[in-house]
């Protein structure tokens, strides 16, 4: 499996389900009825592109936008990243300070002013509470479902299996998880702010 093919796979899920729920289970029968490979380079692609999202500017960008700033949650927000597509996430990654001109971002800051100013109701239900969060956990662990469904081992012999590949010469580095990686600044700093992120700034009114 090469990287558009992992893309592919990404953005097929999106269009063809309706709730994160059934795109997790869309994505993990899909990779079940693969090879073992192609579910161990589906992880492979998978760790690359969230290692290039695990950035000190996304992470800021994250924080000033939407007021949140656990490690966890900035891992989450990666991976629902990802699940927007290739063309987001590229343009997002290369200009974290793009992510205020994002769809999906501007209409959850639209329904978080809705619920804070009591003109929508928050929802009762913990699922679709999820769907309008700007994170997205369970997408991290679509390939070690199928990789235990295919292979009735330990869900963590992927990890393993990913080093084989790299053996081979698969373009393979270790997952960075939550810590942001790149050169570290001062988030209480407004210059700095506005100097890196302009657009997050101005919608701070900064």
């Amino acid at each position: 499996m090469d990287l558009d093919e992992f893309w592919d796979l990404i953005e097929r899920s999106g269009r063809e389900t309706d709730t994160r729920k059934a795109r997790v289970a869309s994505l993990a029968d899909e990779l079940s009825r693969r090879p073992v490979e192609e579910i161990v380079d589906y992880h492979a692609w998978w760790t690359i592109s969230t290692n290039r999202g695990c950035t000190v500017d996304l992470y800021a960008a994250y924080w000033f936008v939407f007021r949140m700033g656990s490690l966890d949650g900035f891992e989450y927000f990666v991976n629902w990243l990802v699940s927007l597509g290739r063309e987001t996430f590229e343009a997002v990654v290369d200009c974290p300070d793009r992510l205020i001109e994002v769809p999906q971002v501007l209409q959850l800051l639209e329904l978080e002013k809705s619920y804070a100013n009591g003109t929508k109701a928050l929802p009762r239900d913990p699922d679709q509470a999820r769907e309008e969060r700007p994170g997205f956990e369970a997408l991290a662990y679509v390939a070690y479902d199928a990789y235990t469904r295919v292979t009735r081992q330990d869900p963590d012999g992927i990890h393993q299996a990913m080093h084989v590949r790299a053996s081979d010469g698969f373009p393979l580095i270790p997952a960075l998880g939550s810590v942001p990686h790149g050169e570290q600044w001062d988030l209480d700093d407004e210059r700095e702010l506005a100097r890196r992120l302009p657009r997050i700034a101005r919608h701070r009114g900064l």
